[in-house]
């Protein structure tokens, strides 16, 4: 089932993502693929005290964006590639008058 976004949702996922850390922690996470990180291997890799990389997470699952799993005593984070795909094609869905193709760069690639 493919996500679709309406324009609060897309304002929520782009507030969460307009401020470094959490942009940051996105994008590492993206790069992670599903298994996602946990906590601490986020925190260490960001250089992010645990409770300000505490207070982001929060941010980005409010947002909808990651997800968190517990595995014994470890959280992990992965992106939701889903809801990403689906801003994605939000902010584009129109472009180019409705025709994509017209507007190759500007395509979303999907993940």
């Amino acid at each position: 089932m493919q996500t679709t976004l309406n324009d609060t949702d897309a304002v929520k996922a782009l507030a969460a993502l307009a401020q470094g850390s959490r942009l940051a922690v996105f994008r590492l996470l993206v790069v992670a693929g599903p298994e996602g990180l946990s906590v601490g291997n986020i925190a260490e890799t960001l250089g992010l005290a645990n409770a300000t990389l505490s207070f982001h997470l929060k941010e980005l699952v409010n947002a909808g964006l990651i997800s968190s799993r517990h595995e014994g005593r470890y959280i992990y984070y992965a992106a939701a590639i889903d809801k990403m795909n689906a801003l994605i094609g939000f902010l584009t869905e129109n472009c180019c008058q409705g025709v994509p193709e017209r507007c190759e760069p500007a395509s979303p690639r999907k993940c």
